[in-house]
């Protein structure tokens, strides 16, 4: 039976209180600001708000198991998990089993803050994450947008408000602390609005209120067994479907129940970031780090399944714990020191295997750095590159049965040097060759900028780059230069304008440079860089040769010939990597 839970005022006064707190084998909050705002629009408007499945656990109980507060200032990278309570003593609660998320957004909307990364901004900025708020239009249109949205519900900071024409934009936050009727009348006022905007404000303040302060929206059903297991069974149930809950995050909440000494989403979310943090930044998730865990602790299967998430095989797991995490930093690590980050690394599962040989040949804390694993270093990283390159996609269909028979590759003969040969063995009946057909290199020279796979082949043609520094992706002819209309103005002919654009985007036309260089050189010609760049013609030429850029005309009627005669050397270059040598024949 469900019973009144009353209006969601006294829904965030309990949380606010930690009356209302979430069970460990609770996932994270995952919505995105538009969800959110799209909840209080649906409020709004009077549709349903579903109901809440609560789990009433005694003062007795409490003490027994691990409970999270809700999050309120959600910060992408600094603040994206629930925060931890400490152990309850003598204390009833109410634990959240099915509504999280939707409570989670009435708090961040009416009592915190979002800080999402923005576009094209490092993860390392601190100015990628502004703090916004939601923010309420008071003066839009009455009337459904193309999507049935009534109520302009916005994250947004002070200075988007402010920017705003012809809006009006109430903080939602202060809605919680506003009497209704003269003090909302009153605060319209003070914004300057008269006549008919005054009436359609205050109907649209006046609903908002209500909403929050008078309408009982909240009705739940209270499971009140003490019972973790029955508990569990009725989390799972609820979630297994797979539409509100990933499986990942249900396999999560059952490492979470059966780890005993470690707090397994503590330590898991915990690793997740600090992997992220490595180099310029990475994204990887929960799904890796729990598949790497089944990888590296050698249990049967790496597929997400619940028969893998055994009592015993959690245990081994968590037993193993330290020696696997150390080994998950060394990885990424490793792959930082390669120039990858989250832009450039094309599937995640690719560092699976690496992670594994790590682990299982007990590699010391300076593998990444000492000069006497360097040749290991540079087969693995050869190995991931070409893998990493493959169009077809290596990472794809058959993942678990790969990385499982990689693993048994590993443990046969991964004791002294990381085993490309024996690798590529097990790959090729999979149809997982990392070996290249001559069509393959055709479609390699005709990547376009923007594509994953540019980086790691850039670092492969040009292996002399120290990609430990922060290296960008250039035109060699500034991109800049191929508009339309400047391409008219050089003189190029109507009929070659779309062409030469495409080209422009070409690896011919790409190299790595960097970030300092990159800056520096911003919408230069080449040629001209090169002169104030290199003082003497042998520092020209030097740099032309390591570069494979041969002669570099002065401006863009020779473009067409300088894109050819670099795809030729390009081809030729890329022909002795990839289609000529085996993959191991590249370290020997």
């Amino acid at each position: 039976m469900y019973k009144p839970g009353g209006t969601i005022a006294d829904a965030l006064d309990r949380i606010q209180k930690t009356a209302y707190v979430l069970p460990a084998i609770q996932r994270e909050f995952v919505w995105s600001p538009e969800q959110i705002e799209k909840l209080f629009d649906s409020l709004m408007q009077g549709y349903p708000f579903g109901t809440f499945l609560f789990w009433r656990v005694e003062a007795p109980t409490s003490s027994k198991f691990k409970f999270y507060d809700f999050v309120l200032n959600y910060h992408q990278r600094d603040a994206a998990h629930c925060p931890e309570l400490p152990t309850l003593h003598n204390q009833a609660v109410t634990a959240i089993l099915d509504g999280q998320q939707r409570l989670t957004a009435l708090n961040i909307g009416l009592r915190g803050s979002m800080a999402i990364k923005q576009p094209n901004k490092w993860w390392n900025n601190p100015d990628a994450f502004p703090r916004r708020i939601l923010r309420l239009n008071l003066l839009a249109s009455p009337e459904p947008d193309e999507n049935g949205v009534v109520y302009d519900f916005r994250f947004l900071d002070d200075a988007q408000a402010a920017r705003a024409e012809g809006a009006l934009w109430f903080k939602v936050p202060e809605i919680r602390g506003m009497k209704s009727g003269p003090d909302m009348l009153s605060w319209l006022i003070g914004q300057q609005i008269q006549g008919a905007d005054l009436n359609s404000a205050f109907v649209i303040l006046d609903r908002l209120h209500r909403v929050v302060h008078t309408d009982p929206l909240v009705h739940y059903y209270e499971e009140e067994a003490q019972d973790i297991e029955r508990v569990l069974n009725i989390f799972i149930r609820l979630n297994s479907g797979g539409t509100k809950l990933s499986y990942s995050d249900l396999l999560l909440s059952i490492a979470v129940a059966q780890w005993k000494h470690v707090d397994a989403r503590a330590e898991i979310h915990k690793l997740v970031d600090e992997l992220n943090r490595i180099g310029t930044g990475f994204s990887l998730s929960q799904d890796f780090v729990l598949k790497a865990g089944l990888m590296l602790a050698d249990i049967a299967s790496v597929g997400f399944k619940v028969e893998n998430f055994t009592t015993a095989n959690m245990a081994e797991l968590e037993a193993n714990w330290p020696g696997i995490r150390a080994a998950l930093v060394r990885t990424v690590e490793l792959t930082a020191r390669f120039g990858l980050n989250g832009q450039t690394l094309r599937a995640d599962s690719a560092l699976m295997p690496i992670a594994y040989y790590i682990y299982h040949r007990g590699t010391p804390d300076n593998y990444v750095t000492h000069s006497h694993y360097a040749a290991d270093r540079e087969a693995v990283r050869q190995w991931l590159i070409r893998s990493l390159l493959k169009a077809s996609g290596i990472w794809g269909s058959g993942l678990d049965t790969l990385l499982t028979a990689l693993r048994k590759t590993i443990q046969a003969h991964g004791h002294e040097a990381f085993p490309v040969d024996h690798l590529h063995q097990v790959m090729v009946p999979r149809g997982k060759s990392l070996n290249f057909e001559p069509a393959e290199i055709d479609d390699l020279l005709q990547m376009q900028y923007g594509d994953k796979r540019l980086f790691p082949l850039l670092s492969l043609l040009f292996p002399f780059v120290d990609l430990r520094n922060q290296f960008h992706i250039d035109h060699v002819f500034p991109i800049s230069r191929f508009t339309r209309a400047r391409l008219r103005k050089s003189g190029i002919p109507e009929d070659k304008i779309d062409n030469l654009t495409r080209l422009a985007n070409e690896l011919p036309n790409l190299q790595l440079l960097d970030g300092p260089s990159n800056t520096e050189k911003q919408a230069a010609m080449p040629a001209e860089w090169l002169s104030h760049r290199y003082a003497s013609e042998d520092a020209r030429h030097h740099y032309r040769t390591l570069h494979m850029l041969g002669e570099i005309p002065q401006d863009l009627q020779e473009f067409e010939q300088f894109h050819s005669a670099r795809k030729d050397c390009l081809r030729e270059v890329l022909t002795k990597m990839l289609v000529d040598s085996s993959p191991t024949s590249q370290v020997d």
